[in-house]
């Protein structure tokens, strides 16, 4: 699976880590290891020009996906080998995003995380026009999360321990002996 991430907002974030959320969420919804992403990070101005020129609606907003390629499940049993399926563009604004975690309580990576896997669940076909729709993508993505912040925890968890033992071990001696050259 690939995924761009591409930073023009002008606010410093780990990218790494939202590209974490984005993996965790494709992999969840059992998308193809083929499937192509691209996460673009803009600034106010720039969202407001895609909101107002997409959605027909004034100013800026915090996430807007634009699904390319549908993954086609059918494909003819005569085709060739499979190739990678574009889902298409989830466009963040950290600056809009910023405001949503400090009034939500938490920081702006997890705000980003939501608004990643939010993205994400659009290109997939997901949507909230609808009360019953909403209850189900919001559902769907309140999971995701959680999984998500559970699988974060457990591995910086796991780092900690292995830098606790490593330092203890180190410590008394018994550290790994450094790799020499012959």
């Amino acid at each position: 699976m690939t995924i761009e991430i591409a930073n023009e907002s002008g606010v410093a974030v780990d990218e790494t880590s939202i590209v974490s959320a984005a993996r965790f969420a494709l992999d969840r919804m059992e998308v193809s290891p083929l499937a192509e992403l691209s996460v673009v990070l803009v600034t106010l101005d720039v969202m407001s020009d895609l909101h107002e020129r997409w959605m027909d609606l004034p100013g800026p907003t915090d996430v807007m996906a634009f699904p390319m390629d549908e993954l086609d499940a059918a494909r003819r049993p005569d085709a060739g080998d499979p190739s990678p399926a574009l889902l298409g563009d989830i466009v963040l604004c950290p600056a809009f995003a910023r405001d949503q975690a400090r009034t939500a309580g938490h920081s702006l990576l997890d705000e980003l995380h939501l608004l990643t896997v939010h993205g994400v669940l659009h290109l997939l076909g997901y949507d909230h026009a609808e009360p019953a729709e909403e209850r189900e993508m919001f559902g769907l993505q309140k999971r995701i999360l959680a999984d998500f912040q559970a699988a974060v925890a457990e591995a910086q968890r796991r780092d900690a321990q292995r830098t606790a033992d490593d330092r203890l071990l180190g410590a008394a001696g018994l550290d790994a002996p450094a790799d020499t050259e012959d």
